[in-house]
């Protein structure tokens, strides 16, 4: 059985195992709970990927695998799902570029809580914090206004959308992602009803 190592409070963790239920491989990956944090190092988890951040993936043939992109990649492969991430060049690419966005998403979310939380106060950067507001409220409103349609098919970029939003929903409510955005709001909605999303849902550490 393939070991899926991480938390599902990360969302890029999340997007692996909502990508492993959507192909039909949710009773063939094992959770493997590992956490990290920026200040110390998961000695266990370094083993498997010098990298040393969940996700990482064993494979059944004890080869780990990381990061989430690769691993999402990998699920599809060992599935024969081809519409996750669709084999056709511009189609494919679109697909990719949708998952791009949603995990800049993610990325801003767990870099802008390192700075909030983790950080002691009086060493946080305002400039870099109202830069990173900027940044992610540009890519709501482009999700919003360029990529409806590819929001409506099930692929890896939609996933990692759905994850990405829901994590800030968790972590960052206060970015207000839904704000002025009906088709993104209603496409979470729908997307978050999904059996993969219900599975993972988060839970508070």
């Amino acid at each position: 059985m393939m070991q899926l190592h991480g938390d599902l409070i990360s969302p890029f963790f999340r997007m692996c195992l909502v990508t492993a239920h959507e192909v039909g491989l949710g009773t063939k990956v094992r959770h493997v709970e590992a956490r990290v944090n920026p200040t110390s190092v998961n000695a266990e988890l370094t083993q498997l990927s010098p990298v040393g951040k969940v996700p990482v993936l064993v494979t059944d043939h004890n080869h780990p695998i990381y990061d989430s992109r690769v691993i999402m990649e990998y699920l599809c492969h060992v599935s024969g799902n081809k519409t996750l991430i669709p084999d056709d060049g511009v189609k494919r690419f679109r697909v990719l570029t949708l998952e791009a966005l949603g995990q800049a998403i993610a990325e801003a979310g767990v870099a802008f809580r390192y700075e909030t939380v983790v950080r002691p106060q009086g060493l946080q950067w305002r400039e870099w914090l109202d830069r990173h507001d900027l940044r992610v409220k540009a890519e709501f409103d482009d999700l919003e206004n360029a990529w409806s349609r590819d929001l409506a098919e099930i692929s890896a970029g939609s996933i990692a959308v759905a994850v990405a939003l829901s994590y800030l929903d968790f972590r960052i409510p206060d970015w207000q992602w839904r704000k002025d955005r009906p088709k993104l709001k209603a496409f979470h909605e729908a997307f978050s009803a999904r059996p993969s999303m219900q599975a993972t849902v988060l839970k508070p550490s």
